[in-house]
């Protein structure tokens, strides 16, 4: 191996790359689609208000990164959006390196009040729409893909797919388990075709799904304090985790769930035996 293939822009460079980021307006998806942008890739950015997607690519290109975004509107809660979104993509590009399912939902209540129809929301958008179009769109992956640089599918999961966090939040919870599954599923059969399946499952980050909890800096520093690590998830944990996965550095990982919790997906609970050693 070369010198020159060790290079930072040869392991996590994406230029010449397109990438479709669901839900990229703001949060995690807009953290992602920063780093792709920054990494040289021309990023489509896509959710139900297509006027804040448009704001935010524009935002981005005026950063003066190598790479380009572009805005429109996209619908990952019904089959009919799906459809059009997988035919919005098709328009604006025939193959697709790299494709971030992001888009998500949340609902919280409490035990006992939980409604029906919240739990099927999010279910619908976390993992029917995940899974329905990963598929609709495995034809412009799959012209992407080689078997030196495959093309690449990041999910979006959660600490709280991993550990039994529920906060009241028991279907995003269920739902981003489900999605570490789909992960793995996709992964060992999607490898033959040369494309590699890996999800994030992200602690807290500022975003507006958990506003209620980082909005505030007094209220995050403390929500931070909880965290092994000290501190509440930040842009660059994202957009590093993405430009590894989909750079030709992370060419060779496919099924990983990747921990961006500072230390919550490793905690234990109580020492057991603290006592016995007092």
């Amino acid at each position: 191996m070369t010198t020159q293939s060790m290079t930072p822009d040869n392991l996590f460079g994406l230029s010449g790359k397109t990438a479709l980021v669901t839900g990229g307006a703001t949060g995690i998806g807009r953290m992602a689609a920063e780093g792709l942008v920054a990494a040289g890739a021309r990023v489509l950015i896509c959710s139900r208000k297509e006027d804040a997607c448009k704001t935010a690519a524009d935002e981005l290109n005026a950063l003066g990164h190598e790479g380009k975004a572009e805005g429109f509107g996209g619908d990952v809660a019904s089959e009919e959006g799906i459809a059009a979104l997988v035919e919005g993509v098709g328009g604006r590009c025939d193959r697709l390196d790299i494709l971030m399912n992001n888009a998500g939902t949340s609902w919280g209540m409490p035990l006992g009040e939980f409604p029906y129809a919240a739990w099927d929301r999010v279910m619908r958008v976390n993992v029917t729409g995940l899974f329905q179009l990963t598929q609709g769109l495995l034809p412009l992956l799959e012209r992407a893909a080689s078997d030196d640089d495959p093309a690449r599918v990041v999910n979006v999961g959660s600490v709280m797919g991993e550990t039994p966090h529920g906060d009241r939040a028991y279907s995003y919870a269920a739902s981003k388990a489900a999605v570490h599954h789909l992960t793995r599923i996709l992964a060992s059969e999607l490898a033959q075709r040369r494309i590699t399946v890996n999800a994030l499952a992200p602690g807290p980050f500022v975003s507006k799904m958990t506003a209620f909890a980082t909005a505030d800096e007094e209220v995050r520093s403390r929500v931070g304090a909880q965290v092994p690590l000290g501190r509440v998830g930040r842009p660059e944990d994202i957009a590093a985790a993405m430009q590894f996965l989909c750079g030709r550095g992370g060419a060779y990982v496919t099924g990983a769930i990747l921990p961006l919790s500072g230390g919550i997906n490793v905690e234990t609970g109580p020492d057991l035996f603290q006592e016995a050693y007092e």
